[in-house]
């Protein structure tokens, strides 16, 4: 049996075919351009590989609700021509398979939860923080969705007294993805991130930023794992210093073995490299076609 994967993004969507144990057989990559045209290269990239089901891990905001009109569409992005795309409803007609659909992020922490460093766990949140933020959330043994579904990426923080940069999100200037995206690094220090490493000042404020999205999610939430990746997470000795914030902020207040010493082990990078998120659509496919 073979299962098809998109983990679509506002820059590129990325494909694969693999099987019901996690293996990927092949992968590719399209640019994001027009749905029509992006979608019709991903159409026939399936066809070629005859799949029995679909997954797709979706940027959005997108609409998960099942009694909803819109169900599986991309709703009020920011991303040109998506906009009220049926992105669901384009794959299921071409294809003719069950199409499984979550946001890209509840994607990602579903591949980790599967066959990475969630696995055999109930209660793990993955964060990403790259060009944007985003969080999924799984807990008790399932995606979390609500009135839409969690946008963890946007929590709001306390700003440091010393950061006079107001945040580049347009909705909130004071969230997480306004203060500690890559975005927000080039916008306060007029330079990307991957041209800041050894800059002492610039990993402090992101870990202060991080760790703070970090306690409020271990409060709220009580994952038995905290996942954290996206492009900003690559700088180096970065983990640790939001591990050691994060412990400065609960102050003891949550009384758990694996919340004591490093936290090593609780905050900890996917086990599955790169591959989280297209994993992830890869067995949201499996999900549907368990549906069906």
């Amino acid at each position: 049996m073979v299962i098809g994967g998109i983990e679509a993004g506002g820059t590129k969507m990325v494909c694969a075919a693999g099987t019901e144990d996690g293996t990927i057989l092949n992968r590719v990559t399209f640019p994001t351009r027009q749905p029509e045209e992006t979608c019709a290269d991903i159409i026939a990239y399936f066809k070629e590989w005859n799949i029995n089901a679909l997954g797709i891990g979706c940027f959005g905001p997108v609409d998960l609700n099942r009694n909803s009109k819109t169900y599986g569409y991309i709703t009020s992005t920011p991303k040109k021509g998506w906009e009220n795309c049926n992105i669901t409803g384009i794959f299921q007609n071409a294809l003719g398979v069950p199409v499984g659909f979550d946001t890209d992020v509840n994607g990602a922490v579903l591949g980790e939860v599967t066959w990475g460093a969630g696995k055999g766990l109930d209660s793990v949140v993955y964060i990403t923080i790259g060009t944007g933020a985003g969080v999924g959330v799984y807990i008790n043994g399932a995606l979390l969705h609500g009135l839409v579904h969690p946008e963890g990426g946007h929590i709001l923080l306390a700003k440091h007294a010393q950061d006079s940069y107001e945040g580049c999100c347009p909705y909130h200037k004071n969230c997480l993805e306004g203060l500690a995206s890559g975005s927000a690094v080039e916008g306060r220090w007029g330079r990307k991130a991957v041209e800041l490493a050894g800059q002492e000042q610039v990993w402090e404020l992101e870990a202060y930023y991080i760790a703070q999205a970090v306690a409020d999610y271990i409060l709220v939430y009580s994952p038995q794992k905290i996942i954290l990746w996206g492009g900003v997470m690559h700088q180096s000795g970065l983990f640790e210093r939001v591990r050691e914030k994060v412990k400065e902020l609960l102050n003891g207040y949550v009384s758990h073995d694996m919340l004591k010493g490093s936290l090593k082990e609780y905050i900890v990078p996917p086990a599955l490299g790169e591959n989280p998120g297209i994993l992830g659509a890869i067995k949201l496919g499996m999900l549907a076609l368990e549906r069906k």
